[in-house]
């Protein structure tokens, strides 16, 4: 199910041609240590981005806000219950194959309960935050991770490729919030 519904910020960021793009909304979601020395990151084992390491999250369901996605698909993919978290980015990724553009939101996780647990869809790992498996994710996690370390909170715009690896094309702007 495409959401074009309230809930998409994208609008602020785009510009005339791609806001009226249908898009579909996702989160990702980076838990990080007590110590903020480390994160989560699941190995996918399914699916989209099947044997790449990625923060954890996915599609926020209708009647469900950005934020209750986050947290649902956290706890659903890990079994941790995000109790502190906050948005730290947008990612809006186009690919030349489907005119349906992802609206990602990024958030980081700095206080959970629960113990991580592997689930059917992600083998979860802790990673130090300056050790992320770079060649291992999407290549467009590189170019936006250094935001996140530095808490900027940041919108990205990448341009894929059919083959859905190559970036044919990159914006970054950071911004002072997400709230409209």
């Amino acid at each position: 199910m495409i959401n074009t519904d309230a809930r998409s910020i994208a609008r602020h960021f785009e510009d005339a041609e791609h806001q009226g793009m249908p898009h579909q909304l996702f989160t990702l979601v980076f838990p990080m240590n007590a110590a903020k020395s480390h994160v989560l990151l699941g190995m996918k084992k399914r699916g989209f981005g099947c044997s790449k390491y990625e923060g954890l999250g996915g599609k926020v369901e209708l009647g469900e806000s950005i934020d209750e996605g986050a947290i649902r698909e956290l706890n659903e993919e890990s079994g941790l219950l995000a109790t502190r978290f906050e948005r730290h980015g947008m990612l809006l990724l186009y690919y030349e194959d489907n005119p349906v553009a992802m609206e990602v939101h990024v958030y980081l996780v700095s206080d959970y309960m629960g113990d991580v647990v592997e689930t059917d869809e992600m083998r979860p790992e802790w990673f130090g935050i300056n050790e992320l498996p770079f060649a291992q994710m999407w290549p467009d996690a590189a170019r936006w991770w250094p935001h996140v370390l530095r808490s900027e909170k940041f919108v990205g715009r990448f341009w894929f490729k059919a083959d859905k690896l190559t970036i044919a094309h990159e914006e970054f702007s950071c911004v002072e919030s997400f709230s409209f």
